[in-house]
């Protein structure tokens, strides 16, 4: 593994069609099902088909054999078995159709691209953490090293609170990061989508792990675009960087609940009150990681969306693990020793990320894979009770054939390295979160967004493609979506 892979510059297209020399790999690199994975699915579905016909023509001989015993006359008895059998058949397939789930469309999403007078480089970052007059020099020493470890580039947006020397923040102050980030992520949605706020929004769901303010975020967004008065609102804080993807979680619990509505979704977390100005390493991580941010997306079940959605949901998968001490503790927000309170990234995550990651793949594999892993998983379980394959053993898919597209949370360079070397993923399939966090940060809740929208722009899928998002939040959480092409 090439430590340094994460801390070299990387290009983010910031507009559709934008050209690079990088490009063609990343079209070459994609990797579909080959022929066999293909050939298999169908044979599949034709024994489907085949057992249906079967289960059917043992029904039809059943019903004739019945109506032989009957004084109906024989000329009529085939056509009232054949009736009675198609009506079995009608009837399934009507209550199959009453009975499947609501689709969940992705209409389309739009991320927050801050004006250029809250960039902020490593420079001008250590010049504002000098002024800040808090920190000794060890901490300035240590921010400083971090700073230039992160992955980060020279092109990340803080907040207008952070850039003061020194650094005030006030309520007023956090309240206008988030105004900023919502308006511009939400203006660029309803452009896209041509859809009426004022009308058009059947639910709002806000998440922001660290800023809950009353009233709540998902009412600031109501009352920046005078949603009508019966929208539903739902407002998630305290869950961490997969607070975005729990959101889209609910939002497809919800689209299962209520027919033929819209939701629209904002992620994003708050940095001008949750700056920590102590002396605890641990906290002082985030003050070198975290980046101002957001992402608005539209979510549907109308099926006239269909032909215009981008992607439609395949499924989701949330694990949490906050049964275990370690990783409920892993990241943890409280005051340190002289009351500061701050948000400590302990050293065990990287282990406690790895035990959720686990389980969480046990539950989303079996759902999305191809038929041809799952007859190498059954392989590999028999091997394994025959005492052929070490019982500790993991069996690992062919991720890149089952995904098109990773989009992995931008949550640090080591996150990203260790993940990419346990998937065995290729430095392409990596590109969009090392891209991500080069350009922006940890945007915590809202990186996966703006991964998917490198995505996008770099045009490399086709339909029927998956991607997968993951991402990882306190508690601990890892939770996993997979959303499949259309248009």
């Amino acid at each position: 593994m090439d430590k340094e892979r994460s801390l070299k510059p990387y290009w983010y297209p910031m507009a559709d069609g934008e050209q690079n020399e990088i490009l063609p790999s990343l079209h070459k690199n994609v990797l579909r099902p080959d022929i066999i994975t293909k050939a298999l699915d169908y044979i599949v579905k034709l024994i489907c088909f085949i057992i249906l016909y079967f289960v059917l023509r043992m029904m039809y001989n059943l019903f004739y054999f019945v109506m032989k015993q009957t004084s109906i006359n024989p000329e009529f008895q085939v056509y009232i078995s054949a009736a009675i059998v198609a009506g079995i058949f009608i009837i399934g397939v009507w209550i199959w159709y009453l009975r499947r789930p609501y689709p969940v469309y992705l209409v389309s999403f739009a991320t927050s691209i801050p004006d250029d007078k809250y960039k902020v480089s490593t420079e001008e970052f250590v010049k504002i953490i000098e002024g800040a007059g808090s920190f000794e020099q060890e901490q300035l020493d240590f921010q400083k090293k971090l700073a230039s470890r992160t992955g980060l580039g020279e092109e990340t947006y803080l907040p207008e609170a952070l850039h003061r020397i020194p650094i005030t923040v006030s309520m007023a102050d956090a309240r206008e990061e988030v105004n900023i980030v919502m308006k511009l992520a939400c203006d660029q949605l309803f452009a896209q989508t041509g859809i009426d706020p004022t009308k058009d929004i059947d639910i709002v769901i806000t998440n922001c792990s660290l800023f809950n303010p009353t009233p709540s975020m998902s009412a600031m967004l109501i009352n920046m675009y005078k949603l009508k008065t019966t929208v539903k609102n739902y407002t998630l804080s305290g869950m961490g960087c997969s607070a975005g993807l729990v959101s889209i979680d609910l939002a497809k619990d919800l689209l299962q609940t209520y027919p033929n509505i819209n939701i629209l979704v904002f992620s994003t977390e708050n940095l001008t009150k949750n700056y920590y100005p102590g002396k605890v390493k641990g906290m002082l991580i985030s003050n070198t990681l975290f980046r101002m941010g957001g992402a608005a997306i539209l979510l549907s079940n109308k099926r006239s969306w269909r032909n215009k959605a981008k992607f439609e949901c395949v499924d989701t998968q949330r694990i949490h693990h906050g049964k275990y001490d370690d990783s409920y503790n892993a990241v943890f927000q409280y005051e340190d020793d002289e009351g500061i309170v701050g948000v400590k990234i302990g050293r065990e995550l990287l282990k406690c990320v790895t035990r959720a990651l686990t389980q969480n793949l046990n539950l989303l594999m079996p759902r999305v894979i191809s038929y041809k892993e799952m007859i190498k998983f059954i392989i590999f379980f028999i091997k394994q009770k025959l005492g052929k394959i070490d019982s500790k053993e993991i069996f690992m898919p062919n991720f890149r054939e089952t995904f098109q597209a990773f989009c992995i949370h931008a949550g640090g360079r080591a996150i990203v390295d260790g993940l990419q070397e346990n998937l065995k993923l290729t430095d392409e399939d990596c590109l969009p979160s090392r891209a991500t966090l080069y350009r922006f940060g940890n945007t915590s809740s809202s990186s996966v967004w703006y991964e998917m929208k490198f995505i996008e722009r770099i045009d490399t899928l086709k339909k029927g493609d998956k991607v997968w998002q993951l991402a990882f939040g306190s508690g601990l959480k890892c939770n996993s979506v997979v959303w499949r092409k259309l248009n």
